[in-house]
């Protein structure tokens, strides 16, 4: 059956796959973390920037 084929592809290709270790694991992931906050930090700082020109332009502060 082509199902049972299929999964046993599967199930090979599997044992071929080089897994992270914890500690390379545990780098990328505090890398996404930073990169996240980052990158939350700089567009509020941009979107602070813009509304307060923005007002400025519009109500004369």
């Amino acid at each position: 059956m082509k199902l049972f084929k299929f999964f046993g592809s599967v199930n090979k290709e599997m044992k071929l796959v080089v897994w992270p270790t914890w500690k390379e694991n545990r780098r990328d992931t505090w890398t996404v973390i930073a990169t996240s906050l980052l990158y939350a930090i700089f567009f509020a700082l941009v979107d602070w920037a813009i509304v307060a020109i923005l007002q400025a332009f519009f109500m004369g502060k």
